[in-house]
């Protein structure tokens, strides 16, 4: 089945069957007056409210500019944004003094935590609360894992030496990921999927 254009689809299981981009979902978004900035995960909730008959509108960001105060210490109780948090070596060696793990390295749901924090202008974040989100403590913000879709479709493609008949390997992944991209069919790569369209994407 081809996935029909945005405003032709009636609820929001229909809307999930279909693939789509994050770059999509703003225009959908943007073209219906929606707060059309986030994550996929984000952009999603927005269009679940919108079949659900609510809308959410983009948010008037105010124009303040303040002085940045320089943190020269870093502590559990460091609030994220007043200490211009980045995943640089600085907040490295905090977070390897805190974990005492030497190869201390910041999972995807930090980096997804510290992106919502920053948009959020959640000032009351502390270095502490993503110390906690690295052990599994609590939950702020999950990377959308779903934007690794096509990584992995690739990925399985590649691995499939059946594949190996093409030579610009890349290009016919590509070509075999838009059929499935349009379509309402599991976003996955199977050896069956290739001999259903192999003529398709030569």
């Amino acid at each position: 089945m081809t996935r029909p254009e945005f405003d032709a689809i009636k609820s929001y299981e229909e809307f999930l069957k279909y693939y789509w981009y994050r770059e999509e979902l703003i225009k959908i978004c943007k073209a219906h007056g929606l707060k059309a900035d986030g994550s996929k995960i984000e952009l999603n909730k927005v269009i679940e409210a919108y079949f659900s008959g609510e809308k959410i509108l983009p948010e008037k960001k105010a124009s303040v500019k303040r002085k940045k105060a320089v943190v020269t210490e870093l502590t559990p109780d460091t609030g994220l944004i007043e200490c211009g948090f980045t995943f640089g070596p600085r907040f490295r060696a905090f977070f390897i003094e805190q974990t005492g793990e030497a190869k201390f390295k910041f999972n995807v749901d930090m980096v997804a935590t510290a992106k919502a924090v920053k948009e959020n202008g959640d000032e009351a974040f502390t270095l502490g609360d993503l110390l906690d989100i690295y052990y599994g403590k609590q939950t702020y913000a999950r990377y959308d894992k779903s934007a690794l879709q096509w990584n992995k479709f690739v990925h399985d493609f590649c691995e499939d030496e059946a594949t190996n008949v093409f030579p610009e390997k890349l290009k016919a992944a590509a070509a075999l990921w838009k059929i499935v991209r349009e379509s309402d069919r599991e976003k996955i790569y199977t050896h069956e999927l290739l001999e259903e369209f192999r003529e398709a994407i030569k």
